[in-house]
C-alpha cells in the first residue's frame, strides 16, 4: 500500500528535469522517496504475487519477473538521482545534463552511453510486467479484480496517451498504477486480517 501512496505522491511533486532542480531538497526528497518507493514495491509485489502463485501460472511469473526487474534497475536511477547527481551537476554539469535528459527525452551535448538504453528496457519492462501480471491478477481472482484490471490498464495508459500529454505533465499517467499498487496491497492486507479473526 505504501509503495502505491509514494509512487502518487512521487509524480505529484517531482520538480522539473533540469540541472537548476538536481541542487534543491525538493529533488533530494522526491529520489530519497523514490527509492523508498521502489524498495517497498519489490517487496509488495512479492508478496502479492506469492499470494497467488500457483493460481496465476506462468502468465503470473511472465509478469512479475519483469515488473520487480523494473523497480530493481529504477531503484538504481533512484539512487543515482538521490546521491550521484547533485555532487556531479556540480562538477560535471554537461554530464548531469545528459543525464536528466535520460528521462526527458531530451540529448545532452554529452553521451551517457548505455544508461539512455537501460532507462529505455525499464519502460518495457514497466509495460510487459505491469500489464501481464495484472491479467494474472485478474484470472486468478484472489484479489481485487478492480485493482488488478486498474494495474493492467495503468500500464499501458502511457503508451496510449503519452504522444498527447508532453513531459512533464505525462507523470500524471502513473497515478492509476500507484491506486492499483496500494489497492492491491490494501486487498492483500484486508484478507490477511479477515482470516486471522
Amino acid at each position: 500500500m505504501a509503495a502505491g501512496i509514494l509512487f502518487i505522491v512521487i509524480q505529484t511533486i517531482h520538480p522539473t528535469d533540469v540541472l537548476s532542480s538536481v541542487s534543491t531538497a525538493r529533488w533530494a526528497i522526491v529520489h530519497y522517496l523514490g527509492v523508498a518507493m521502489c524498495l517497498l514495491s519489490l517487496l509488495g509485489v512479492a508478496g502479492i504475487y506469492a499470494r497467488q502463485v500457483e493460481e496465476t501460472g506462468w502468465l503470473g511469473l511472465a509478469g512479475y519477473l519483469p515488473f520487480s526487474l523494473f523497480y530493481a534497475l529504477t531503484m538504481a536511477y533512484q539512487f543515482v538521482e538521490a546521491f550521484v547527481l547533485p555532487p556531479l551537476a556540480i562538477e560535471g554539469p554537461k554530464f548531469a545534463e545528459g543525464f536528466l535528459g535520460i528521462t526527458g527525452g531530451t540529448v545532452g551535448e554529452i553521451d551517457v552511453g548505455a544508461l539512455e538504453t537501460v532507462y529505455s528496457a525499464t519502460g518495457v519492462l514497466y509495460l510487459l510486467g505491469g500489464l501481464l501480471f495484472g491479467i494474472a491478477t485478474f484470472r486468478a481472482g484472489i484479489l481485487s479484480r478492480w485493482a488488478s484490471g486498474l494495474l493492467a490498464f495503468g500500464t499501458i495508459l502511457p503508451l496510449l496517451l503519452s504522444s498527447l500529454v508532453p513531459h512533464p505533465y505525462d507523470r500524471i499517467l502513473a497515478v492509476p498504477v500507484g491506486l492499483s499498487l496500494a489497492w492491491l496491497g490494501y486487498s492483500l492486507w484486508s484478507e490477511r486480517r479477515e482470516k486471522a479473526s
